[in-house]
């Protein structure tokens, strides 16, 4: 069971879309994926159709120790997709656990837990990936996801600050390693809402490429219509119009990162 976390400190780089379409398209792929909602604003949550007033236990049960995740784990409209979902509980968290040692390894237990659980599975039902989504801030919900994660997923923007957030969370992911995870690898950057008409985001990849040289997803993810649409729908743009180049783009990126973890095991 491999564990990803998509994080970026910086909002609306696509972070939840990635998260959303990626686990649809690693799934229409045959793998069984979990995600993760660890975002109070739940939009991985509505995004995958479940309704706040659906939501009566979520990752803020998991997280202060009273549910296990199998326990709040839910199907989606997608075949091997599952979602454990959050809610605005998730805000007053970091306040409720502050004063607790392993604050910072509520999640990491958690998914030890279910890992123990997979191993009475059947290999059809046994989970293949969890995919984490964070918010936007390197808060103590971002800083659970790195602890349990063993890669991170980074989502990155094609605009003009986009070099100066990667660098900042660059240098979170060594504090993280030094400090909580020493094993915690960057899976990938994955450039997202590429537009070819616009001159400036051609530079930005260019410049993310020289910068981070094979780290960088080949795929890049078009600035696309349907995929800003299909969320109000409750689906992965995936089941909202699997032809249109978003989807094309996701269904890539997860044989791309299918292949990372093949080399990955191989090494």
């Amino acid at each position: 069971m491999r564990v990803l976390v998509l994080a970026n400190q910086k909002g609306g780089v696509g972070k939840t879309t990635t998260a959303i379409n990626l686990g649809t398209a690693l799934a229409a792929m045959g793998e069984r994926v979990l995600i993760v909602d660890l975002d109070p604003q739940g939009n991985a949550s509505t995004g995958l159709g479940v309704d706040r007033e659906n939501r009566q236990l979520s990752t803020y049960d998991v997280l202060n120790g009273e549910q296990s995740l199998s326990g709040i784990r839910r199907e989606t409209g997608v075949p091997r997709l599952s979602l454990a979902p959050s809610t605005l509980d998730l805000l007053g968290l970091e306040l409720e656990i502050a004063s607790r040692s392993d604050r910072a390894f509520c999640l990491k237990k958690a998914l030890a837990a279910l890992e123990e659980e997979q191993g009475n599975a059947s290999a059809e039902e046994r989970l293949t990936y969890v995919l984490v989504d964070c918010p936007p801030s390197l808060n103590l919900l971002t800083m659970n996801a790195m602890a349990a994660a063993h890669s991170v997923l980074v989502p990155l923007q094609c605009e003009f600050f986009a070099l100066e957030g990667l660098s900042q969370l660059l240098t979170t992911v060594e504090q993280v390693r030094n400090t909580l995870n020493p094993d915690l690898t960057i899976h990938g950057i994955v450039l997202t809402m590429f537009d070819s008409r616009n001159t400036l985001a051609a530079q930005v990849v260019a410049d993310v490429r020289g910068f981070m040289g094979d780290k960088v997803y080949e795929t890049v993810i078009p600035r696309n219509v349907r995929v800003s649409e299909a969320p109000s729908h409750g689906k992965p743009v995936l089941l909202y119009d699997l032809k249109c180049s978003g989807s094309q783009a996701y269904l890539k990126l997860a044989s791309e990162v299918i292949q990372r973890e093949r080399l990955h095991r191989a090494a």
